[in-house]
Order: structure tokens, then C-alpha cells, then sequence
């Protein structure tokens, strides 16, 4: 009976952290109006341009995850084998809070060589979110 509570427990505090991507445009859209008073909304075309071109730095999003999100991509440094990166070709992207701080962190970091700003990381979601 104790097992079964636990597990009980266990299932519905992992499911309360489960999420969508809309849930993320969400956060992305209130930090991004934080961050200028003028945010207007996400653009999926700007964030197609985001994803696909360099940005003074050697890589692009699409140097690792591919010029096509539904595609599997490879890590041009370590030769790892990435997931598709839309939603539409992996359902569980995007829905862990956690997931989605760390590699935004990171992928930004490599590619900007600093941390994206929410109206970018607004506008790459928007992007990968109409790729069907």
C-alpha cells in the first residue's frame, strides 16, 4: 500500500512538470515583454533566419540539428546523433522545463556566444512549431 502511494506521488509530480510548447512561448512571451516593453509577438519567419544562418560565430542551429528541424541532425564536434528538433517529429521536445533551460543555455552559448534573448528563443519555437 505505502509503494503505491509513493508511486501515485511519484507519476503526478512528474506529470505537473510536464509541458507545451505553447506553455514555453508563454514564458518566453512574458520574459521577452519584460525585456522590451515593445514585444509585439514572435515571428516564425525571423526564427526560421535565426535557425538557419551563423551569427558571428561558426555554427548555426542548423549546423548541428540540419536545414530541416524533422530531420535527425549530428553534433559537428562530437559526432553525436541528434533528435529531430521540431515538435512535429519529436513530441517530447519541448515539454521539460528543465531540458529546455539547459539547452537553450548551452546551444545559444555556441552559437552567439552568449545567452539567446526570449524574443529569440520566442521566435526559433515559433519557427519549429510551424514546421510540419
Amino acid at each position: 500500500m505505502r509503494f503505491a502511494f509513493i508511486t501515485v506521488l511519484l507519476v503526478l509530480s512528474f506529470s505537473t512538470h510536464a509541458e507545451t510548447p505553447a506553455d514555453f512561448q508563454k514564458q518566453f512571451a512574458a520574459q521577452a515583454q519584460q525585456e522590451n516593453p515593445a514585444f509585439t509577438g514572435f515571428s516564425a519567419e525571423q526564427g526560421q533566419r535565426f535557425y538557419a544562418n551563423t551569427h558571428g560565430k561558426e555554427w548555426s542551429c542548423a549546423s548541428c540539428h540540419s536545414q530541416n528541424p524533422k530531420a535527425i541532425g549530428q553534433h559537428i564536434a562530437t559526432g553525436k546523433t541528434l533528435a529531430p528538433l521540431a515538435p512535429a517529429a519529436s513530441p517530447e521536445r519541448f515539454t521539460r522545463p528543465d531540458k529546455v533551460e539547459k539547452w537553450f543555455k548551452r546551444n545559444c552559448n555556441e552559437v552567439l556566444g552568449r545567452a539567446c534573448t526570449a524574443q529569440e528563443k520566442g521566435d526559433v519555437l515559433s519557427y519549429l512549431l510551424s514546421v510540419r
